[in-house]
């Protein structure tokens, strides 16, 4: 039986699943990804997850035909590796990927990905219709968009494509995004984020609150605290009107489709984070309004995404493989 692997590498947990052809899962594993002190460090966990899985699902590493990985960025994907992650410690530098693990499965089919294109391949794999044009959007700790433009599904020259979240959505650059630039769409709206514009927003507004407004402040407890309290109340309807604005712009570069949206804030807020959005898109798109909706994939979307990336050679078509059924 031919198997095939996935890989979901995060800044706090890297993930694996192996599966058979039909993307029928056989093993899984987990593993927290090291913080440093080298990106070998980060290599080694990715091997280490992988023959994990291989074991879960009772197969050899060497074995696999091909395997889809879908990482944080900034992505060399002439080099197969993470040049400088975002989230992770500065010194933790380069990250080598398709080397080490092809290495490891003896095969040089490696898909390497940004992890919201590989969302956008997962979609694209199991939806019932496979459409052309779809884009997957990630609303957590960061912000990003995989597309899928008439059944190109876009990685960019260096893997980048994408960055979404790095959109300036406003022009006086109240917040400073993670990058270090000012006014990005994830500097307001991103779980990282939301916190500190808790704490923006109270200063210039002086409003009520009972939110502890110290390091301790995460995204959850601002939404937690929603419909009974004024500040929480404010965030959430400046971080509606962002990710509105957000959305217009990737529907007017993109002219999707569908828009799923997935990542930790969204799936754990649906409510306030999806709902809605649809309606004021009437009044903001010039274009065709595609279906706005919640990924029916979970968690388990990136990592599906990596998976049937190897399947269907990094493009989540999954015609050829379902007419086999």
């Amino acid at each position: 039986m031919a198997s095939y692997v996935g890989v979901d590498l995060g800044a706090t947990n890297v993930r694996a699943v192996v599966g058979d052809e039909r993307a029928r899962i056989l093993g899984r594993a987990r593993r927290s990804t090291p913080q440093g002190p080298t990106g070998i460090a980060v290599t080694e966990a990715i091997l280490g997850v992988v023959r994990d899985a291989c074991a879960d699902a009772g197969v050899d590493p060497a074995d696999a035909v091909a395997a889809g990985v879908a990482s944080i960025g900034p992505l060399d994907l002439a080099k197969g590796l993470i040049d400088g992650p975002a989230n992770l410690p500065e010194d933790v530098g380069q990250v080598p990927i398709t080397g080490p693990l092809s290495e490891l499965l003896g095969t040089d089919r490696i898909h390497l990905h940004n992890d919201t294109v590989a969302g956008v391949i997962g979609e694209r794999f199991n939806s019932d219709r496979n459409p052309d044009d779809m884009v997957y959007l990630t609303i957590s700790s960061g912000i990003g968009a995989g597309v899928c433009v008439d059944g190109h599904v876009l990685d960019g020259w260096d893997g980048n494509a994408g960055e979404i979240g790095h959109n300036i959505v406003d022009h006086d650059g109240a917040m400073t995004c993670g990058c270090g630039r000012d006014g990005h769409w994830e500097a307001y709206c991103s779980g990282e984020n939301i916190p500190e514009y808790a704490r923006h927003l109270y200063r210039e507004h002086d409003v009520e609150t009972a939110l502890r407004l110290d390091d301790d402040l995460g995204a959850a407890d601002v939404f937690d605290a929603h419909g009974d309290d004024p500040l929480a109340d404010l965030v959430v309807d400046r971080v509606q009107q962002w990710n509105a604005i957000g959305i217009t712009n990737l529907v007017h570069a993109y002219a999707p489709l569908v828009v799923f949206v997935g990542g930790a804030v969204a799936l754990n807020n649906p409510e306030l984070v999806v709902d809605g959005v649809q309606e004021t898109l009437t009044d903001t798109v010039f274009t065709n309004v595609p279906d706005v909706k919640l990924t029916s994939l979970g968690d388990d979307v990136v990592v599906k995404g990596a998976l049937a990336s190897a399947l269907t050679g990094g493009t989540g078509d999954s015609s050829r493989i379902r007419s086999a059924d």
